[in-house]
């Protein structure tokens, strides 16, 4: 079960030093309401994961990952219908969370998103002063969402 918030961040500057970045490549085999099939290259591994449909909360929903073949990845995000999805992610620890910083590449550029995982939907984190407008829920911010629209 993965269980996250989402935050807007607004000025990419007040944002830390990360303690790792990589660029990430993503597409989909399979998005929608129920279900989302994606194929994921970060650096130099590839994963094939699968997501349910999101909680009433908009915070949690099932997920499957799984690593695949780098050459397997490659292959599969040709099948892909949609153009693929480019960011860059930036980890930031956080008083006890890391957080997943996404700045966003192409067709979304100036878009950043961040996220941080909870182990339940009741767990409480301190937000970083440099998060904005929390969109947890929102699917306009959802990567499966922004395949086939722009904010």
């Amino acid at each position: 079960m993965e269980i996250e918030r989402k935050f807007l961040i607004a000025d990419l500057q007040l944002v830390p030093t990360p303690s790792d970045r990589s660029l990430i490549k993503q597409a989909y085999l399979r998005a929608d309401s129920t279900c989302a099939v994606r194929i994921r290259i970060r650096g130099d591994k590839s994963y094939l994961t699968i997501k349910g449909a999101s909680s009433e909360s908009g915070m949690s929903r099932e997920e499957f990952e799984y690593e695949i073949p780098l050459s397997d990845a490659e292959r599969m995000i040709k099948m892909c219908p949609n153009e693929c999805i480019i960011k860059e992610r930036l980890l930031i620890p956080y008083k006890g969370h890391t957080w997943e910083v996404d700045v966003f590449h192409g067709r979304h550029e100036g878009l950043v998103l961040a996220e941080v995982e909870l182990s339940d939907e009741s767990e409480s984190v301190d937000l970083p002063l440099w998060v904005g407008r929390e969109v947890t829920g929102d699917p306009r911010y959802y990567n499966s969402y922004l395949i086939n629209h722009t904010i």
